[in-house]
């Protein structure tokens, strides 16, 4: 918990400097500067194997960097109990104990985690419709997930991470664990990492973003700045191609084209003229925002 002004922040900030991870001789991360301030929603984004579970690894402190610092809330995490106390990270896999019930699960993080609650737990579990007297190990991959969600909520960390616990989940159930997250977020602020490649769901839920790119820091930057560097111009095609050359001058990409008869669509991605985009729509074009997840597609193009 921190004071800023009057207000007060709740929720770990983390700050990596020139951070590098390595497993023999392959390079999983090299030189990542990131700073993730306390009590916010952060989305961490990239492909396969460009190094998110493993940043994310060791913020929880089950692997050291190689070189660089690591400081969450100021501190180096590495086997530093009373932070360890307030950091979780729940995987794919659920992180639970898969040989005993659920409830004996729950039982062990109670004692393990100082700012568990296990009546939030329960109704967790319940609205994920787990029955908490059968062994994780016996459940289904989706419930599994769902069990993990309820621990890395009702655990209420300071520094709470979640990566790819959606895996298995049905619609419904991943659309519940959103909900829960953004209600007890505002009810208890902390301090969220959600790695995802559901993009399009996560998207409402994150105010700023970080992209990994082979292992190195692609950006990090708050959502909606990243947002306004994309837009989509649909109309006749040659006024689209009018509008649409007036930003490239000013270094914009068209990252993406589609024609339906006489109408085009294209997607720029750059440094906007707002100037420009008012009067492309005072000319009869449609001006709209571009999903998250078309950028990051974008910006991960090899």
């Amino acid at each position: 918990m921190k004071a800023n002004g009057t207000a007060t922040i709740q929720g770990y900030g983390v700050q990596i400097s020139d951070l590098a991870v390595r497993y023999g001789s392959t390079t999983a991360l090299e030189g990542v500067n990131l700073d993730l301030a306390p009590g916010r929603i952060h989305g961490l984004l990239g492909r396969n194997g460009t190094g998110k579970t493993t940043l994310l690894s060791v913020l929880a402190s089950l692997r050291q960097p190689h070189t660089g610092s690591v400081l969450v809330e100021g501190q180096a995490p590495f086997e530093h109990e009373v932070l360890m106390e307030n950091i979780c990270l729940i995987r794919e896999s659920g992180d639970v104990i898969g040989d005993v019930s659920a409830a004996d699960a729950l039982d062990f993080v109670e004692v393990a985690r100082p700012s568990f609650d296990r009546e939030y737990a329960d109704r967790l579990a319940h609205s994920f419709g787990l029955d908490l007297s059968v062994k994780p190990a016996a459940m289904s991959r989706g419930q599994r997930s769902a069990l993990g969600a309820t621990i890395g909520l009702a655990s209420r960390a300071e520094l709470t991470m979640f990566d790819e616990v959606h895996l298995g989940m049905d619609a419904p159930t991943r659309q519940k664990f959103y909900d829960e997250l953004i209600a007890d977020f505002a009810e208890h602020p902390r301090t969220f990492i959600i790695s995802s490649h559901l993009i399009s769901e996560i998207e409402p839920l994150v105010e700023t973003v970080t992209i990994l790119k082979n292992g190195t820091l692609l950006l990090s930057e708050e959502a909606d700045d990243l947002r306004r560097r994309g837009v989509t111009l649909t109309g006749p095609t040659a006024l689209v191609d009018q509008a649409a050359a007036a930003q490239t001058v000013l270094g914009h990409t068209v990252v993406g084209s589609r024609d339906l008869g006489p109408t085009r669509q294209l997607t720029l991605y750059g440094d906007l003229d707002q100037r420009s985009l008012d009067e492309a729509e005072r000319a009869g074009l449609q001006v709209g925002p571009v999903p998250l997840q078309d950028l990051f597609i974008h910006l991960t193009d090899a």
